[in-house]
């Protein structure tokens, strides 16, 4: 049995709670908050068995095996090494945080102290999604060409909202713009040559962002995100010798449609069940199970190489996080 701790009691806490119902051999054990009320009421709802003010006590908690850490990204360096300096192994949302100075510390932090680290990636270990790169690594579209796409979301969000406030990493990168970057390192890796453009608001967070990934094999990925209008959240991945077209939402598909040159269309899919957030906490428990102090399908360097990606965007379009 593996006993989970979760610290944060908001939406993506929640969901996580949910899907830990459908992992066996997971226990919700305690919950940590700032605020001693919330982690109560969340321990309620979610059958945890203790409820914590403070992230110490969480962490602090023997009887805990690992941390999933929800908060929102800019607390997430904080949280998460106050967990691994306690010896906890860690699940840390995405981004890991808000550049990679940060994320380097942490990776380096539970390296020294042999605890075990992750990036809560989810979208890499989406049952389809690891369909899709079986796929393409057995050629099935050919040599991969193009990548395609795109995270945005309606808005308007009220000036108050953290998505505007670059104390809180707001923007659309963080947030949306890493499951498109994701994609595209997943498929094709670190390119050699970015480009990016994007119109910031008045907080100076970017609104809607646009990115061009150029490699040395001559296959571009071609990326956006956004906060000002509800894109299709498609994605479509093409090669040499056919495609595949990845639905709304591409980062969590329950199924995705191959095109094959001389092939009818054929539709790939998976049973889906709850939130899609079980299949991290699967992979967590088989590498603490295995002994492992990282995931090798959501590797650190996988995380850092990433996270470079995003700095390296947001220097070119000109935001700066407080």
């Amino acid at each position: 049995m593996t006993r989970w701790g979760i610290l944060a009691t908001g939406h993506i806490a929640s969901r996580f709670a949910e899907d830990l119902r459908l992992v066996p051999d997971a226990e919700l054990v305690a919950v940590g908050s700032r605020a001693a009320d919330s982690a109560q009421r969340f321990a309620e709802t979610y059958g945890a068995k203790r409820a914590y003010g403070s992230w110490v006590e969480l962490a602090a908690d023997p009887e805990i095996d690992v941390i999933y850490v929800a908060t929102p990204h800019a607390a997430h360096h904080e949280a998460a090494m106050t967990c691994l300096t306690a010896g906890r192994a860690v699940l840390l949302e995405k981004p890991f945080t808000l550049d990679l100075a940060t994320s380097t510390e942490l990776v380096d932090t539970a390296r020294a102290a042999g605890v075990f680290l992750m990036e809560a990636m989810w979208m890499r270990l989406n049952p389809v999604i690891r369909r899709v790169v079986e796929l393409v690594e057995q050629g099935a579209i050919g040599t991969l060409r193009n990548v395609r796409a795109d995270f945005g979301v309606a808005g308007p969000f009220p000036a108050e909202h953290r998505m505007r406030n670059p104390a809180l990493g707001g923007g659309a990168l963080l947030d949306l713009g890493i499951y498109p970057i994701s994609l595209a390192h997943l498929l094709l890796g670190v390119p050699q040559h970015i480009r990016s453009w994007a119109h910031l608001g008045p907080e100076g967070t970017d609104e809607n962002t646009g990115i061009l990934f150029g490699y040395d094999s001559g296959a571009v990925a071609t990326l956006s995100c956004g906060m000002v209008g509800a894109s299709e959240l498609s994605a479509s991945i093409t090669g040499s010798t056919g495609r595949i077209d990845l639905p709304e939402p591409f980062f969590r598909p329950g199924s995705v449609i191959l095109h094959r040159d001389g092939f009818a269309p054929e539709t790939i899919s998976a049973e889906e069940a709850g939130n899609g957030y079980q299949y991290e906490a699967i992979e967590v428990q088989r590498c603490l199970a295995a002994g492992l102090t990282e995931s090798p399908l959501v590797p650190h360097t996988t995380t850092l190489e990433v996270m470079t990606l995003l700095d390296t965007v947001r220097e070119q379009i000109g935001v700066r996080y407080e």
